[in-house]
């Protein structure tokens, strides 16, 4: 498993410390747990920094400089250590040997595209629900952000070490379920000749088929019939024919779940009743009148007796109820049960993702969790932020019950998944994000997805360029991975591309420690952006350039760099379950 040589680093450091205890020039039983070794805040003042001295100063009855000039000693005992500096009230930054980076370049090499592999998770489990789109419609580009973050950003937390669960919530009961059912019952109607007038629910052309699917296979079996009588074979059609057309978006979109869980179920099976009894075991439930909501007292609030659960002993603003007036289950009752049940199943982190009209939700679900599970569980949400779609200059509506909006399928016909993967994570969640066909298109610096291809397709030019000009020359990677490279790359922009590259499993654990799934976008846009300028320097100089015809040892040394650059991106794009071109059109 390849390591952060940051954390390499800061293995160094405690080991200076120990030997500093040895000696007895420091006291023993220093807590270094607060130890870090990380960039300096400018790329002048060095290559790593660590607050050794100032964390432990007061512990060891040290001056933090006279601290940091015991660890100066004996870190400049390290071979690839060239320059140490105490900065300020006593940091110490320090620079490393380029034999040092170019050892680098060779681990990038070995490891392959699982260089940044991390065993920060050590195995802990965690669910990742995301994407459950009300199964009413299909799934439209409006929902693709959340489904895209989360997707990417399960993706990440896999790489640095979790066993991931990805999670569909079906909601299949409640009141937009039922319109789905009344909307689809006109269709029906309509297609065995009917006359419905205006439809009051979906109005969406998407539910024609499903309508007439159910003409086809009843005929007018269920026509001035109850609603009783038909309305749960509606619903079961009708969410499947939904749920079919949703799996297949999110499929198109490179998105797959491992388990689909339905709402129907978990309150058929009991479920709810047994989270509401775990509840009430715990003394976490009560019979009380909540305050009237804040600002403006609603014409129909009532101060009546309601069930509750003691959420805000855990966090919450307020108390939540659980029981309806007419003795049914909330919507958060039904919530607190998946919850439960996804926790019983194994991961004792739940992730969701959601859109940002769910803000008021957070809370809630948090105490909720930590409620039912005793504190062994945790409930995390993430918000998204809506993205604007924007078409030759128009912003697009969406609106599912109009039935106007834009489907994943149009999308990818005018852009490809790729590009839809890539953009979605180009902001943070919680930003609002512009979605602009005509600018994802554009084959230029500040389209950050061609920008990124572009990289990986020039670093397949030069292989293609390499064999064109030394056909017999070995470029498979464990040769290249054997060379000796001490000496090489001391250009500027060699150096600076490879210590962004050595950045990259630090990248990954701060993103998955931030649950940021978006810096890797913004990383791998800095990298392809120090390649095309390390590019632009050998078309200025051709002693610079990656090949010379006139020395292939020099040239295939070179081409290790630009093969490790391609690692980086390809992994990189791996994360973001972007396809890594070799050619661009």
């Amino acid at each position: 498993m390849p390591q952060n040589l940051y954390k390499t680093f800061r293995d160094e450091i405690i080991k200076i410390i120990d030997a500093l205890v040895q000696e007895k020039k420091l006291k023993a039983g220093l807590d270094t747990s607060k130890v870090t070794v990380d960039p300096p805040r400018e790329s002048t003042h060095g290559d790593l920094a660590t607050n050794v001295a100032m964390v432990l100063a007061k512990e060891a009855n040290l001056s933090p400089r006279d601290l940091a000039q015991l660890v100066e000693e004996k870190l400049k005992n390290n071979s690839f250590v060239t320059h140490i500096e105490i900065a300020g009230p006593g940091f110490i930054n320090f620079s490393l040997h380029h034999d040092f980076w170019a050892q680098e370049v060779r681990n990038i090499l070995k490891s392959g595209i699982n260089y940044g592999d991390s065993t920060l998770g050590k195995g802990h489990a965690i669910n990742v629900e995301y994407a459950s789109v009300n199964p009413t419609g299909p799934l439209h580009m409006g929902h693709s952000r959340v489904a895209l973050v989360a997707d990417v950003l399960a993706n990440l937390l896999e790489k640095a070490g979790h066993p991931i669960q990805r999670e569909y919530y079906v909601n299949d009961s409640g009141g937009q379920a039922r319109i789905l059912v009344l909307s689809v019952y006109q269709r029906y109607l309509e297609a065995l000749g009917h006359t419905i007038g205006p439809i009051d629910g979906y109005q969406g052309d998407y539910l024609i088929p499903v309508g007439q699917a159910l003409a086809k296979k009843y005929g007018d079996q269920w026509v001035n019939k109850p609603e009783e009588q038909w309305y749960e074979t509606f619903r079961a059609f009708s969410i499947d024919a939904m749920m079919t057309r949703i799996k297949s978006d999110l499929n198109d979109l490179g998105v797959f779940h491992d388990v689909f869980t339905s709402e129907h179920s978990i309150v058929k099976e009991g479920k709810v009743e047994a989270a509401f009894k775990a509840l009430e075991n715990l003394g976490l439930i009560y019979q009380g009148i909540l305050e009237p909501p804040k600002g403006k007292t609603p014409d129909d609030w009532e101060p009546r007796e309601q069930t509750l659960f003691r959420a805000a002993q855990f966090g919450d603003d307020v108390d939540r109820p659980l029981k309806k007036s007419d003795g049914s289950w909330t919507y958060f009752a039904n919530d607190i049960a998946y919850h439960f049940d996804k926790f019983n199943r194994g991961s004792p982190t739940l992730i969701d993702v959601l859109g940002a009209d769910h803000g008021g939700y957070v809370k809630r679900l948090s105490a909720a969790v930590t409620a039912i599970t005793e504190g062994k569980g945790q409930a995390i949400v993430k918000l998204c932020q809506m993205v604007r779609f924007i078409d030759q200059g128009q912003v697009l509506k969406m609106s599912k019950r109009a039935g106007v909006f834009v489907t994943v399928q149009e999308a990818i016909q005018k852009v490809g998944r790729d590009a839809i993967r890539f953009i979605m994570l180009t902001r943070k969640n919680d930003a609002p994000l512009d979605f602009d066909f005509d600018k994802v298109i554009e084959q230029t610096k500040d389209n950050p997805v061609f920008y990124v291809q572009y990289a990986h397709a020039r670093c397949h030019s030069v292989k293609r360029h390499f064999l064109g000009t030394f056909p017999h020359v070995d470029l498979t990677p464990e040769t290249l991975a054997s060379l000796d490279l001490k000496g090489q790359f001391q250009d500027l922009g060699e150096l600076s591309l490879i210590k962004l590259m050595a950045t990259w499993p630090r990248v990954i654990e701060t993103a998955a420690l931030t649950y940021e799934p978006h810096r890797i976008a913004f990383y791998l846009y800095d990298v392809a952006s120090a390649f095309h300028s390390l590019w632009n320097k050998g078309r200025e100089n051709e002693e610079l350039r990656f090949i010379l015809p006139n020395d292939v040892e020099l040239s295939q040394k070179r081409y290790c760099l630009v093969y490790a650059v391609m690692l980086i991106i390809a992994s990189g794009l791996k994360v973001l379950g972007v396809q890594p071109l070799e050619e661009m059109r």
